[in-house]
């Protein structure tokens, strides 16, 4: 299949089209076009042109382009098209992508099209669903699932799988539950069909089944089905009942945009934010972390004016010079340092004890700053700096570099412990935070051994 190229001609063609009103022409151009690409080419029109095009589809074509829309497109999209046109689109949905469609409208839209809705079940369903945190399992699960009775005989399970495959995409499991809804186990295909007809299910299902609760947590789900290389997991409730699945689908969208939120706040923005938002929320998203640069600045001001009588000797202004590097060296490997534990919690490979860490990350470090402490010491003979000054700089640099290390390893792991984010740990706050520690250890040095 030949990748899409979205094109200014196309849309340019589209967009003509749309303001003369030619719908049969414009259908034929765009009739072959998969849903995820229409959707490309509604993120770049405008709301109205997009509204136009959306409703020129059937309602199954509709609902699959709502799910591939930018959120801020959707939701301007959703705005234009009536409770039944939206109602009528969640229909053809997988309950999950239809619970995600209907979260982003106001309280009072979403009891109208679910009053909507004519199927009860698939009603209680949405309740259900919209019920839960977005990220933990019960908000990333779907309904829809292929589910047999350990009661049943194997020629009964095939009849009664294959109406249940009806409204399910794509069936990766069969699940098998006791007469309580209770989940046992899971059952194999090829098992199922070489077994005699009058077989009883009991007989022939597999009881090792690997599940997730409905509030587990939506990373935790994640590094559950990347250890066991899973296309779809089982959710249960408290008392193990079978109550949804999640697919793999799923879980690289859950992914996708946490790491899009750490990267951000590992950026020092705070927020959902894209670069076409309102300059009112990119302001409201930046200006908390850049307060804070500004007051490490201020106090850095501070700590400097602390130690005036460098300034003022002749002999050791010099070391002004070298606070910028001394600076840059504490933040660089402070966000190394933090960068590394952060992925490390991430995939869940950070094992034993902060002390163990520490002390892991103390020999390297130390190692680290005795090659650049040396280097340091070099380019100061080389350039024939008094012999105390360039002693106290590359000291001043080791202890610095010992420190940050340290103090970029153990915050994201106590923020991790205490339920926060360790992905602040790699943005301005660690860089902010051993900056000034740099700075007054560089000084401090510096007058122990010189004064």
């Amino acid at each position: 299949m030949e990748s899409f190229q979205l094109s200014e001609l196309l849309l340019k063609k589209i967009a003509d089209l749309i303001l003369a009103k030619k719908n049969v022409t414009l259908i034929k151009l765009v009739q072959d076009i998969h849903f995820a690409d229409l959707a490309e080419i509604i993120n770049e029109l405008s709301k109205e042109q997009g509204v136009y095009l959306i409703k020129l589809f059937d309602s199954e074509k509709t609902s699959e382009i709502l799910t591939e829309l930018d959120e801020d497109i959707r939701e301007k999209i959703l705005e234009s098209l009536s409770i039944k046109e939206i109602a009528d689109g969640i229909k053809e949905l997988d309950s999950d992508d239809a619970a995600d469609i209907l979260a982003e409208l106001s309280d009072e839209r979403k009891e109208k099209v679910i009053s909507e809705i004519s199927d009860g079940n698939l009603a209680d369903d949405l309740i259900e669903l919209l019920s839960y945190e977005e990220d933990c399992a019960g908000g990333l699960m779907a309904k829809e699932l292929v589910k047999a009775n350990e009661n049943w005989t194997v020629l009964r399970c095939l009849s009664e799988i294959k109406k249940q495959g009806e409204n399910v995409t794509r069936v990766h499991s069969i699940y098998v539950v006791d007469n309580k809804e209770k989940l046992i186990g899971r059952l194999s295909l090829k098992d199922l069909i070489i077994a005699p007809s009058k077989n009883k299910i009991k007989d022939i299902y597999i009881s090792n089944v690997d599940s997730v609760n409905v509030l587990e947590k939506g990373e935790d789900v994640a590094k559950i089905m990347s250890k066991y290389d899973l296309e779809a997991i089982p959710v249960i409730d408290d008392k193990k009942h079978l109550v949804g699945r999640i697919t793999i689908d799923d879980i690289v969208d859950f992914i996708k945009d946490e790491a899009e939120e750490d990267y951000l706040l590992a950026a020092g923005i705070q927020g959902d934010v894209e670069a076409d938002d309102s300059i009112f929320e990119l302001t409201k998203a930046r200006l908390p972390w850049l307060f804070l640069g500004l007051v490490g600045g201020l106090g850095s001001v501070f700590i400097l004016e602390g130690f005036e009588e460098f300034m003022t000797n002749p002999n050791y202004k010099t070391l002004f010079f070298f606070t910028p590097l001394i600076a840059a060296m504490a933040g660089n490997v402070g966000v190394q340092s933090s960068a590394i534990i952060v992925q490390g919690l991430a995939n869940d490979i950070v094992r034993g004890s902060l002390l163990q860490r520490l002390i892991k990350e103390l020999g390297l470090s130390l190692i680290n700053g005795i090659i650049l402490s040396l280097f340091t010491m070099l380019f100061g003979i080389a350039i024939n700096q008094p012999i105390e000054l360039s002693f106290v700089i590359s000291i001043s640099m080791l202890c610095v570099i010992v420190v940050a290390a340290l103090i970029g390893t153990s915050i994201p792991i106590i923020l991790n412990k205490r339920g926060i984010d360790p992905a602040i740990a790699t943005g301005p706050f660690i860089t902010t935070s051993n900056d000034i520690f740099g700075i007054f250890l560089f000084f401090y040095i510096a007058k122990i051994f010189l004064l």
